[in-house]
């Protein structure tokens, strides 16, 4: 199937902010080829099928692969997509391309400082490593090196958000009375949680963490530093989950042969995310003692509202194909699914992401209450649960809608469709397979997050069950992995087809349009002061407890004694001094 039409491609239109697209999109592509191989190596050896490493450095390829999947890859996928979405729905290139150069190059240098000091930690030899896991709070602790490019890969993160309001600002100047495009205001309210949300891990790191590494501090409280974590662990599950919106909100249904349902609800989804993802980040944290019951319960219930925005969500973007299948013939009740482009891998893949980010859903709502929490916390129904969200309606999403944009990155057509269309497929199958043992295992009380398959698996309630569970997840690992050498094999030959021309794409308008919502909806300035207030509200009193209870660095511990005692020091010698002059 063709992507060909009569309308210039993004690229013909915008080289140079495609350049900056296809870069960004490379190096999570890149990251999701590392990140595989390490998820693999991770179920062969849990599952004692293949145990091609040592144990002690299992926790290195833990690391390695959830932070170039969770964070470097998602990410840099986000910042490619936004690019386009608001260069393509403003109709304008940023208001300096350098500006936009630079952020992408500080991200790709902090993320290769971040992944070289995990990455070393293999080599014995080499005094650098970074064995902290995805959740990088103390008492573990990594090289400096790790957190400074976390820090340097935040910053250009925020640059990005700079960058895409300065556009949006210019857009403004010469379009007074217009409404948001839809892109851009999803773009806009993503940037604006992120903002609020990332507060905590770069305090985090810049003051606690980086400093204690350096050997500033003697030591931190991991309470604090875990809690701080969690302000910025769970909003960014959302920041993930946000592009992967607009495309389903935006893309799916154009692929679908319709329209978008409502561009009102769309609207009201994501500023129900900038309101509600940061102050839910205790429910993480059900099982620690330093903070109160009452926290907890509140962190339990705000948590619950954010299942109205996937509720919105799954009814507009339902309705949406549902038009678009219509519109293609499709009749009956449930006869119009029949007449949805199943051959396409854009609308397979997001389609079966959807499907699967709906049990996700469940899973997680299991995650959120507090009483049943504890029976699966820290057991392998977390990763089962966030593999279907991050591993499956983000990622499989991301690959996805790729099929469908890179054509209009590169005037290259995708080098093989029915390859595309098994990729999607075999994802889907390998996450449902692996995701669904993980499950079935924590129920048993399986521990996540331990090397030894001995201890992760040896216990009496699963005898009988022991080998399926085992087949499962070493399946489900292998069959992912043989996905994403597909996926990347499928682009890297993109590569070599001969360029063309018309591979542009128009999105059509909404069946309901901006103009039947409220102005207010576009008031950013508004929805931002209320996010930040509501984070205030969620976290002053727990983070003043912990900070009241233990000080800021832990009991009885002296901040920065290499540079304040010698300070005091000094300022001390010189007001005795003067006083013996005034004397």
């Amino acid at each position: 199937m063709s992507t060909q039409t009569d309308q210039p491609s993004f690229v013909d239109r915008y080289p140079e902010e495609a350049a900056v697209v296809r870069r960004s999109l490379l190096v999570a592509f890149v990251m999701l080829g590392i990140g595989a191989l390490m998820g693999l190596v991770q179920a062969l050896h849990r599952t004692n099928v293949l145990r091609i490493i040592d144990s002690a450095d299992y926790y290195t390829v833990l690391t390695a692969h959830g932070v170039f999947l969770a964070i470097v890859f998602t990410i840099f996928f986000l910042v490619g997509l936004y690019q386009w979405a608001v260069t393509r729905s403003l109709d304008r290139s940023p208001v300096d391309i350098r500006f936009t150069h630079a952020w992408a190059t500080m991200m790709t240098v902090g993320s290769l400082m971040a992944g070289a000091a995990i990455l070393l930690g293999f080599i014995d030899e080499v005094p650098v490593s970074a064995d902290v896991l995805f959740t990088f709070y103390a008492p573990l602790q990594a090289h400096p090196i790790f957190y400074a490019g976390l820090a340097i890969f935040i910053v250009g993160t925020w640059m990005a958000g700079a960058d895409w309001f300065r556009t949006w600002l210019a857009w403004r100047k010469d379009n007074p009375d217009e409404r948001i495009p839809l892109q851009t205001f999803m773009v806009l309210t993503t940037m604006i949680m992120w903002y609020v949300a990332t507060l905590g891990v770069a305090v985090e790191v810049l003051v606690f963490l980086l400093p204690w590494s350096l050997g500033l501090i003697d030591s931190v409280d991991p309470l604090l530093t875990r809690t701080l974590f969690w302000f910025f662990g769970h909003p960014v599950v959302y920041f993930w989950l946000m592009p992967a919106y607009l495309l389903w909100y935006t893309v799916m249904p154009k692929i679908a042969g319709g329209r978008l349902f409502s561009d009102p609800l769309a609207r009201v989804v994501f500023i129900l995310f900038v309101l509600l993802s940061t102050p839910v980040g205790i429910h993480h944290q059900y099982v620690d003692p330093g903070i109160a019951q009452g926290f907890k319960f509140i962190a339990m219930t705000n948590t619950m509202f954010l299942l109205l925005p996937s509720l919105l969500t799954a009814f507009t973007v339902v309705a949406s194909i549902e038009h678009g299948a219509r519109q293609r013939g499709g009749t009956g009740l449930f006869g119009w699914l029949t007449a949805l482009p199943w051959r396409d891998p854009a609308f397979t893949g997001m389609a079966l992401a959807g499907l699967l980010f709906a049990a996700g859903g469940f899973s997680g709502m299991v995650n959120a209450g507090m009483n049943i929490n504890y029976l699966v916390h820290n057991t392998l129904w977390v990763p089962g649960h966030f593999h279907l969200t991050v591993g499956t309606a983000v990622a499989l999403t991301f690959m996805a809608g790729t099929y469908w944009l890179w054509p209009q990155l590169t005037n290259r057509e995708i080098y093989s469709r029915p390859i595309a269309l098994a990729q999607v497929v075999m994802w889907f199958g390998g996450m449902a397979l692996m995701s669904n043992a993980m499950h079935v295992a924590g129920l048993f009380g399986v521990p996540r997050r331990t090397a030894e398959p001995q201890y992760s698996f040896d216990f009496p309630a699963l005898f009988g069950t022991i080998g399926e569970l085992r087949l499962q997840i070493a399946v489900g690992g292998t069959l992912l992995f043989i996905s994403t050498v597909l996926f990347l094999s499928n682009l890297a030959f993109s590569l070599g087809t001969p360029k063309r021309e018309g591979f542009g794409q128009t999105i059509p308008p909404a069946l309901s349009g901006p103009e039947d919502s409220p102005a207010v909806l576009d008031n950013m300035k508004l929805w931002a002061a209320i996010a930040v207030v509501l984070v205030v509200l969620a976290y002053a009193l727990p983070l003043g407890a912990i900070i009241s209870d233990n000080g800021l660095f832990g009991v009885g511990i002296e901040p920065y004694p290499m540079l304040v005692r010698p300070l005091f020091d000094w300022a001390g010698a010189t007001l005795a001094g003067l006083a013996e002059v005034i004397a």
